[in-house]
């Protein structure tokens, strides 16, 4: 380009939207390292010259901040001045504009790379302009959301960059066919180090469990610090939350009126992940861990008790694009004191989303046709999954679609924390449910995937519902 009779080489990075979405823990940006288009050298020569060329970045430049501090930016653009040639420029940059769209504060974000101006200009100086686009004031989103057999509505009002350092202030309500819940969240992330924030959340959650003829409403408060740690992703919380439980039908069972009432629960959780999956929706490599532990009345309420869980996910691709997954999980809840858990602290197990073959939460102990969870369960499931015969559609919408063949099994009960752990895993292992079955996956996005499966359910108890679907099928999505 031509600019005041000289001569200057300009490079512009493409531009792209961030996906904003509305999360109450912050934002979730949708630009990975797959999405980059990097410059086509015409030569590999020229890319040589490029790449051999040292350069120096004098200038970094923000244009287009309203609201937002520029030191708080500081941190995202440093990596920048530190490239030595032009195609380290060109990577660093695009780092840098993958951080500040994180932030989740910018609309767009373009990078212009130019030659250096000015009496202080170097031959091989070079000048680096990020011109952002600031996100509104406010902005409003309406969703809806189907998964686990539930139909929701989600309304959101969010506040970004509240006080110009990527705070985020969030209303959403949740209106749904068995669960109606608001809240207001208040995200604030450490400079320089996203990933560490903090965040504050008021709630109010009203649901309706019909496997348990149970009605709860939580009105509650929590805290919650993340923060990466080598290869893992922890997040310490506390909250506490006044819960009250009430009968759904007339017919509640006994054990289930005797849980009726208010109860105030107050604790300190931790949780840990490590997940190198390349997708949550429908992984093909990588593997997850989640571990995650709860300690409730050291810190007040009357609910004492202490919860340990588990997640483990392997996933391998084989031949014929076929991937191969196995996933495990597993609990217990030890009552702490003489007084007996309550009915909502329990786990619970069965359903599309934990032993395929059986009605929502129908494993386990029950009580006059109403399910009780239980204090102990482990679950797991190996799944295969093919492309469609034949490959219809290949290279296009078929590629959506995958082939579906699945083993899993599981169990929930209560233990006799007296008794040593030979007799806790001998219970664990008894009468266990298991079921298998073939259907077709689509994968709707990173957003969510929808099953047709026919399933046979093995091992049904008296007191256990088997689904219809060894006689039919079932459709639902999971998120």
């Amino acid at each position: 380009m031509a600019e005041d009779g000289r001569e200057n080489q300009q490079y512009v990075l493409g531009e792209q939207y961030s996906l904003d979405p509305l999360p109450m823990q912050g934002p979730e940006l949708g630009v990975h390292a797959d999405d980059i288009e990097t410059p086509d050298m015409e030569e590999e020569s020229k890319q040589e010259v490029l790449e051999n060329k040292d350069v120096i970045v004098q200038h970094v430049h923000i244009d287009g901040l309203g609201r937002t501090k520029e030191d708080c930016l500081t941190y995202e653009i440093a990596g920048v001045f530190r490239a030595k040639n032009l195609i380290d420029v060109m990577k660093r940059a695009h780092e840098a504009r993958q951080k500040l769209l994180r932030l989740g504060i910018f609309r767009q974000v373009e990078v212009v790379i130019d030659t250096s101006q000015g009496v202080d200009a170097l031959p091989n100086g070079l000048d680096v302009t990020f011109e952002v686009t600031e996100l509104r004031r406010m902005t409003g989103s309406y969703n809806t959301m189907v998964g686990n057999n539930e139909g929701s509505m989600v309304l959101g009002l969010k506040l970004p960059n509240v006080f110009g350092r990527a705070e985020k202030l969030t209303f959403q309500f949740s209106y749904g066919t068995k669960e109606t819940s608001y809240g207001l969240s208040f995200f604030k992330p450490q400079p320089g180090h996203f990933e560490r924030n903090f965040a504050v959340n008021f709630y109010k959650v009203t649901g309706q469990f019909p496997w348990s003829s149970l009605r709860e409403t939580d009105r509650g408060v929590s805290t919650e610090f993340s923060f990466p740690l080598w290869k893992t992703n922890h997040t310490l919380k506390w909250e506490g939350v006044w819960r009250e439980l009430g009968c759904l039908a007339r017919t509640a069972s006994f054990a289930v009126r005797e849980e009726s009432g208010h109860s105030l629960k107050s604790s300190l959780s931790h949780a840990m992940v490590i997940d190198t999956r390349n997708s949550t929706i429908l992984p093909r490599r990588g593997a997850l861990l989640k571990i995650n532990q709860e300690l409730a009345g050291y810190t007040g309420g009357d609910a004492s008790f202490l919860k340990e869980d588990f997640e483990i996910q392997f996933n391998k691709r084989l031949f014929w694009d076929s991937v191969l997954s196995a996933s495990l999980w597993g609990g217990c809840l030890l009552p702490i004191g003489d007084k007996p858990t309550c009915i909502a602290d329990r786990f619970y197990l069965g359903g599309p989303t934990s032993v395929r073959g059986f009605s929502m939460y129908s494993i386990g102990p029950q009580s006059e046709g109403d399910y009780l969870g239980g204090e102990a369960y482990w679950a797991g499931a190996v799944h295969l999954y093919t492309p469609l015969p034949f490959r219809p559609g290949k290279g296009g919408f078929g590629d959506l679609f995958r082939t579906h063949f699945f083993l899993n099994a599981g169990n929930l009960c209560n233990l006799n924390y007296g008794d040593g752990p030979r007799a806790h895993l001998s219970k664990l292992a008894e009468c266990i449910r298991w079921s298998y079955g073939v259907g077709i996956v689509l994968r709707l996005g990173n957003i969510a995937r929808l099953e047709l499966n026919y399933c046979i359910p093995m091992g049904v108890q008296r007191l256990c519902r088997g689904t219809d679907l060894g006689k039919g099928t079932k459709i639902f999505l999971q998120h």
